[in-house]
């Protein structure tokens, strides 16, 4: 599923509602960025990780070092 783009307009809007004072010669360049941000991220969780344990897992210094490759 995938979102349409994101607009100057809705840039304009969406910065009015959180409060944020946003230039109109940035509207444009914010929603290209917001846009870029919003493939990236759709991307990554397209990503099947299968049997990978989450970092949490993870212990540092656990490893054996014997020098076999």
């Amino acid at each position: 599923m995938s979102a349409p783009d994101l607009t100057p307009p809705e840039v304009a809007r969406w910065a009015a509602r959180s409060g944020l004072a946003l230039a109109k010669d940035r509207h444009a360049g914010v929603a290209a960025t917001a846009d870029h941000i919003h493939a990236v991220v759709s991307l990554l969780r397209e990503l099947d990780f299968g049997e990978t344990p989450p970092a949490s897992v993870y212990r540092a210094g656990g490893e054996r070092h014997d020098g076999a490759v």
